[in-house]
Order: structure tokens, then sequence, then C-alpha cells
């Protein structure tokens, strides 16, 4: 028989070490071929035992903030993990790596973009690996492209830090800004 700790079920001042967390990431991709990018980038998520739960339609939308770069596709899946954030946003990095995503200036086009938008409901801003790790995104709130995928798979999200559901998020965005993203 099998100890717990040799499971990987640790008790650490009576609380599981291994426990499940949620969390919803963001994918896009607008170089080469885009679906198959952000198909291959599931797959590897799922390689590094980050197990996806429900997975949003495909949209696509303009790049941002210049328009003559490639249109984005764009998903939100969420997944289950074991992981912590700090070795799920190095498993993100490492499979953009992967995907051929190099270090750019900022917003210019990629392969693959990853980013988490919410862990666990959690709330967190540290630098990690030399770059600025925010949670919940900071921006994820004015975005069309991560706001109605996420609607899609959760239509009773709540944004930890503002506290507010996606339904009140959705509303407060202009028309124009709902009507420029292309459901795929």
């Amino acid at each position: 028989m099998l100890r717990k700790v040799e499971i990987g079920i640790v008790k650490k001042q009576g609380i599981s070490v291994n426990q499940v967390k949620y969390s919803y990431l963001s994918l896009g991709s607008n170089l080469g071929n885009r679906e198959q990018n952000l198909n291959k980038a599931k797959y590897l998520l799922n390689i590094f035992d980050i197990k996806i739960i429900k997975c949003s339609n495909l949209y696509e939308t303009e790049s941002w903030p210049n328009k003559m770069y490639p249109k984005y596709l764009n998903i939100v899946i969420k997944i289950r993990t074991f992981n912590t954030l700090i070795e799920l946003f190095r498993k993100i990095k490492l499979i953009e790596k992967i995907l051929g995503r190099k270090k750019t200036i900022k917003n210019s086009p990629r392969t693959c973009d990853i980013d988490i938008l919410d862990f666990d409901q959690k709330m967190f801003d540290k630098t990690v690996d030399n770059s600025q790790l925010i949670v919940p995104h900071p921006r994820l709130h004015n975005r069309n492209f991560v706001l109605i995928p996420l609607f899609d798979i959760d239509k009773n999200w709540k944004h930890p830090k503002l506290k507010l559901n996606i339904t009140k998020l959705l509303s407060k965005m202009g028309s124009n800004n709902l009507r420029s993203i292309k459901l795929i």
C-alpha cells in the first residue's frame, strides 16, 4: 500500500500541499498557422500536466495597437492544475518558446501568447524570472478578446480584484468594442 507521501499528498500544518487549483488562461496567435498554434499550445499544456476543463469558441480580432499587423485568433481556457502560480507561469513561458515566440518589442506579432487571467481567485504581483507576473491580469477587464471567450466558458465568473461578475464587465464595454470581435 502506498503511503500518502509516495503519491504526492503531503500534509503541512493540516493543509494539503498539492491542492488542485483552477485557472483561466487567454491564448492568442497572429503569426503562422494561428489555429494550429493554439491547438499545439493546448496539446503542450496537457503534456505539462495542465488539464483543460473548458475551451471557448475561437475569436478573431484586430491587432492592437497597430492594426496593420496580422489579426489575432484568441481563445480562453479553464484549467485544473496542481502547479503553483510560479510553476504554471514558467511552464507557459516554456510553451511559448517551444512554439517559436521570441522576445521582441511590446505588442509585436507572435506565434503564441498565453496570459494567466485568474489563478484560483487569488491576487499576485511579483517579478518572476525578470518578468512582472500580475494576477488577475491587469487589463483583462478592458479586453473584448478575453471577456467574450471567458463568458463562453463561465457565465458566473467574478473578477477577483474588482469583485464584478463577467456580465457587469461586458456591459461596461462600449458597443464598438463588442462589435470589433468576430466569432470564427
